[in-house]
């Protein structure tokens, strides 16, 4: 069965509602040279659907590591955990950045495991910060910094 696109309508409101950021790495999709995709935190697959409720914005890197998981093994106990939810919880309560504003730190079994599944600290990701740090376009305003 051929689904239907998601309405313009749809897609803005989710971008907005996102402040132009990934809602997993944090990138802002303003400097990127791609348009981010729209990620459905429950995958069809698994029956979620295409309510504002279930999307997010998401890079496209992101969004093909996430794939149609749910949940993947914390790195730190190995018992699987859910990946993180944008719609259900914040970024800031299971994330934060480390003393140099370059890596993203899972707080939480959550956050451990998104950050690693996701590869939140890519190569790539590690050199657009940097650079968007020196502009001061990173880290976004909201998001909290460990202490050195």
């Amino acid at each position: 069965m051929k689904r239907n696109p998601l309405s313009s309508l749809i897609r803005d409101a989710v971008r907005d509602r996102a402040k132009g950021l990934c809602e997993y790495c944090h990138t802002d999709e303003t400097w990127q040279y791609v348009e981010f995709t729209i990620d459905h935190v429950i995958p069809l697959s698994a029956q979620g659907s295409d309510s504002l409720e279930n999307l997010a914005l998401a890079c496209f890197a992101c969004n093909r590591r996430k794939s149609n998981l749910l949940e993947t093994p914390d790195p730190e106990s190995g018992q699987l955990t859910p990946l993180f939810n944008p719609r259900l919880s914040l970024w800031a309560d299971h994330f934060s950045w480390s003393s140099d504003r370059l890596k993203i730190i899972g707080t939480t079994a959550i956050g451990r495991a998104t950050a690693n599944i996701l590869d939140l600290n890519r190569p790539r990701l590690l050199k657009i910060r940097a650079a968007d740090l020196q502009v001061n376009r990173h880290p976004p305003l909201d998001d909290p910094v460990l202490p050195s």
